[in-house]
């Protein structure tokens, strides 16, 4: 990598695209970096100290979850609580911190998927978010267990399949590729009757299973997180990148997508 070319803007989540190798492109506002390129390189990442929220761009001291300042954190359809509880939201009645998002997010065809990034878990997404939610998790592969109209509906598919499988990634062995043999198919199949009868109408009959293969070159041995509210600047030899992480070829990994809102310089 050229030393010389720098770029500064506030960090976003890196986009996806899933083609043989997973295609990672980080935005600095609206310059976009071909990650993929960088592997490989030694790259240098500086923060500089500022903050801005992703929803209404104010600065902010502080971020929450991921990426907000607290008023838009405690007010923002984006962070409503049934983005983390879908089986709360109440969309589908007419109540909703803003309909209007809510039509767009909640009461539009949702997903409840099987994915393997380290154990089986299970979890939803909106259609138009495939395969970007599993990328985004560094699942190896996924296949869909129920397609439902909206994500109160989706919530009660996924508080059901909770009671035999996780829906949370155990990130620690994700990014070491410590993923457990299982046939997503057969799993599929043995939950069936785990569902009350009302929800099995909406069991996917596709068993396609989507395979993600990404762009490492060595994963770590051990992981050693790093961030920015530690340390300003954070280089490194890119060794791979796996869900929204950085791999570093000394065992060092940074989430971006925790850094939702910082101002880095990319050197």
């Amino acid at each position: 990598m050229n030393r010389d070319v720098r770029h500064s803007g506030n960090l976003r989540k890196m986009r996806t695209q899933l083609e043989d190798v997973v295609r990672y492109t980080l935005m600095l506002d609206d310059t976009p970096i071909d990650m993929n390129a960088k592997i490989g390189q030694t790259i240098k990442l500086s923060f500089d100290g500022q903050i801005n929220c992703i929803a209404c761009d104010r600065l902010t001291k502080k971020s929450f979850g991921q990426g907000f300042c607290f008023p838009c954190f405690r007010d923002a359809p984006e962070a409503s609580e049934c983005i983390i509880r879908p089986e709360l939201c109440r969309a589908h009645e007419g109540e909703a911190r803003d309909m209007a998002w809510a039509e767009k997010y909640c009461l539009t065809e949702q997903i409840v998927y099987l994915a393997r990034s380290s154990a089986i878990k299970v979890g939803l997404t909106r259609v138009s978010q495939m395969p970007t939610r599993w990328i985004d998790q560094g699942a190896t592969d996924a296949i869909v267990f129920a397609r439902v109209p909206n994500r109160y509906t989706a919530g009660l598919v996924e508080v059901a399949m909770k009671a035999h499988l996780t829906d949370r990634t155990n990130w620690q062995r994700m990014l070491k590729n410590e993923v457990i043999d299982a046939d997503l198919v057969a799993k599929k199949a043995s939950l069936t009757d785990a569902l009350d009868p009302d929800l099995r109408q909406y069991i996917d009959t596709d068993d396609t299973v989507c395979s993600i293969d990404y762009p490492v070159d060595r994963y770590p041995e051990k992981v050693k997180s790093v961030g920015f509210d530690k340390q300003a600047e954070i280089e490194g030899c890119l060794a791979g990148i796996k869900g929204q992480y950085l791999i570093f070829d000394d065992n060092r990994v940074l989430n971006i997508r925790k850094h939702n809102g910082y101002r880095i310089t990319v050197s």
